[in-house]
C-alpha cells in the first residue's frame, strides 16, 4: 500500500544524506511532526508519512508487520531508502518493525517512548469503541464537534487531535479508518513474536517521557536483543507525547543523535 506522503526538502542541501521519515501515532497524521520537519528540511530531505488507515492514506485491516511492509514501499517509491526514521508510539513499533524486517532500509533508528512488546493504548482501545459507537450528527461545525467528542472524551488535547480526524459540515464523518482500527487494536497492543536471532544493527535512539510509563526497566533486555546498539535518553518533565509536550528538547536529542551516527546531518 502507497501512502500518502509529506516531503519537504532543502533548497541547497546536502541531498547526499540519508532522508529523514516520520512516523505518527495512534489518531495521528504526517502533519503531527510538523514543527521538525520543517527544521530538519532546512539541511535534509523529509518525508512524513500518513500510516494506513490514517490522514490520506487508503484503509484496510493493520499489524505491525503490515504496516512496516506499507512504510517500506512507500520509500522504495520515493526513492527515498536507506533513511532515518523517527517514529512515536504506534509509529515507533512501526519503526522497530521496519528495522527488523528491512535492515538496509534504515539508517538509524529513534523511537519515541514506547518498547518493543505488548503494551500501552489501554486507553485508546476504550476511545476507539467508544468513537466508533457514537452516532455522527447530521452537521457538525467545530464548536459542534468538540462538544460532540466531549461525550466521550474529557481531555481537550486528545479531542483536539480527534478534531483533525473528522470532515465537517452538512455530511461530518470520520476520514480514518475507525471500523478498520477498532478490529486491530489487539495487533496495535501487540507486538509479534521475532524469529530468533533477528535484530537490527544499525544505531538506535529511544526517546522516553519521564512522566510516561510506556518504557519500563523490564523492557531493556528485549531493546538490547533486538537493537544491542540502542541508547535511551530521558525528558523527565514531558510525558508520553513526549515531542509534542518537549519540542526543543526532543529535536535537540535527535540533531545530537543524527550528528554522532554516520551519515548524520
Amino acid at each position: 500500500m502507497l501512502l500518502n506522503t509529506i516531503e519537504l526538502g532543502p533548497e541547497n542541501g546536502d541531498l547526499s544524506q540519508p532522508p529523514v521519515v516520520f512516523l505518527h501515532g495512534l489518531f495521528g497524521r504526517a502533519r503531527n511532526f510538523g514543527f521538525f520537519q520543517r527544521r530538519m528540511a532546512v539541511t535534509r530531505r523529509t518525508l512524513a508519512l500518513d500510516l494506513r488507515n490514517h490522514g490520506k492514506s487508503p484503509h484496510g485491516m493493520m499489524d505491525y508487520p503490515t504496516l512496516a511492509m506499507d512504510v517500506h514501499e512507500t520509500l522504495v517509491a520515493h526513492s527515498a531508502l536507506p533513511a532515518m526514521v523517527i517514529g512515536h508510539s504506534m509509529g515507533g513499533k512501526t519503526a522497530m518493525m521496519l528495522a527488523l524486517l528491512y535492515p538496509a532500509a534504515v539508517q538509524s533508528l529513534v523511537v519515541a517512548d514506547i518498547a518493543p512488546g505488548e503494551g500501552g493504548f489501554a486507553q485508546s482501545r476504550q476511545l476507539a469503541r467508544d468513537l466508533a459507537a457514537l452516532p455522527l450528527p447530521g452537521h457538525l461545525d467545530r464548536a459542534g464537534a468538540d462538544a460532540w467528542l466531549g461525550q466521550v472524551i474529557a481531555d481537550r488535547p486528545v479531542r483536539e487531535l480527534m478534531l483533525m480526524n473528522l470532515d465537517l459540515g452538512e455530511r461530518p464523518r470520520w476520514n480514518i479508518g475507525l471500523q478498520e482500527i477498532v478490529a486491530s487494536m489487539p495487533a496495535i497492543i501487540g507486538w509479534p513474536d521475532i524469529a530468533p536471532g533477528l535484530h537490527y544493527d544499525g544505531p538506535t535512539l529511544f526517546i522516553a517521557g519521564g512522566q510516561s510509563r510506556y518504557i519500563q526497566p523490564d523492557n531493556f533486555p528485549v531493546m538490547r536483543r533486538l537493537f544491542p546498539h540502542y541508547r535511551l535518553d530521558v525528558i523527565k518533565d514531558a510525558g508520553h507525547w513526549v515531542h509534542a509536550q518537549a519540542p526543543d528538547a526532543f529535536l535537540a536529542l535527535v540533531n545530537d543523535f543524527a550528528t554522532t551516527t554516520r551519515g548524520g546531518a
